[in-house]
């Protein structure tokens, strides 16, 4: 016994009744084209309006199983290259774990500097790509002031961490630079029990 069939109205040919999605507003209770084209035709219909916003929709890119499109950089890439995201209906999160870890970079220099990837890129560049203090190791870490907020200029690990340790005080900066020219720190003494330190 053949099984029963109807005639798609998109693709124009005979399909099996289980092709086509229901429809209570039809005679025979089922859409005039069939899932195929259903889905073809929605997704014309989509881009077209899309491109009529002056929107660019992508098309869909043949992924191979155990892969995902990363929708940021492009690229298919395996699985293992994701974080986990319990709530996605895949599992997996909107971006590859390169660029999220690009997103994070910049949202940090965002929130902690105020300042874009591309303006650090340009102050590094302005310095010739050396530490503004030792002029020797690389430009790597956004200084700041810490009671302003205002960027000072990018410095190697080695200064930027030794601007933390005296706490941006100038006057201890001063005294340590005395002290390393060889002007020992030492009280001198004036008379009995008085002594005065160096101004």
């Amino acid at each position: 016994m053949s099984e029963a069939v109807k005639f798609c109205r998109g693709c124009r040919r005979d399909v099996l009744l289980t092709g086509f999605a229901r429809d209570s507003n039809r005679g025979d209770g089922l859409q005039p084209r069939c899932r195929e084209c259903v889905s073809v035709y929605g997704a014309e219909r989509y881009r077209m309006s899309q491109a009529a916003k002056g929107k660019v929709v992508r098309s869909k890119a043949d992924v191979p199983v155990g892969h995902k499109l990363c929708r940021q950089c492009g690229e298919i890439k395996p699985h293992d290259d994701w974080h986990r995201n319990a709530t996605a209906s895949d599992g997996l999160a909107t971006c590859c774990k390169t660029c999220k870890k690009a997103q994070g970079r910049a949202g940090h220099l965002k929130r902690q500097y105020g300042i874009t990837e591309a303006e650090r890129d340009r102050m590094i560049a302005a310095q010739s790509g050396v530490c503004v203090i030792c002029q020797e190791g690389p430009a790597e870490h956004v200084d700041h002031d810490h009671q302003t907020g205002k960027v000072r200029g990018v410095l190697c690990f080695s200064c930027n961490a030794a601007l933390g340790q005296f706490k941006d005080r100038p006057d201890v900066i001063r005294r340590a630079a005395a002290y390393v020219e060889g002007n020992l720190w030492n009280p001198t003494l004036v008379a009995q029990g008085v002594y005065r330190l160096p101004s």
